[in-house]
């Protein structure tokens, strides 16, 4: 059964950018942890040629009540034009985890 957890992926093209919405999401409530990978080659289609570029890969753990709100922020901040952001729900996880990051998100 899902939780009420999400992890959200979202690339971006720089570390500096990458940690202004990591901090932003973190200190809004909108994402309790956000994890950000080295650089990730990114191979993809765009206005019909294929690109390829390095990006910071964002892993974004979040409630599914705060989607929206953190979707907005993401869009707020992001320089793409139409930047990666993608929700997959959390199936299962460690219980305590999946607390706090409920804790972490919910509204106040």
């Amino acid at each position: 059964m899902p939780t009420d957890s999400l992890l959200v992926f979202c690339t971006c093209p720089d570390r500096q950018k990458a940690d202004q919405i990591a901090n932003t999401l973190v200190d809004e409530g909108l994402a309790a942890c956000v994890n950000l990978l080295p650089p990730v080659t990114s191979v993809y289609s765009w206005q019909g040629r294929r690109e390829t570029a390095e990006e910071i890969l964002l892993l974004i753990k979040t409630g599914r009540e705060r989607y929206g709100d953190l979707e907005r922020a993401i869009l707020a901040l992001h320089p793409y034009e139409l930047p990666e952001i993608i929700a997959v729900p959390v199936e299962r996880g460690l219980p305590g985890y999946l607390k706090w990051v409920e804790q972490c998100t919910t509204n106040s």
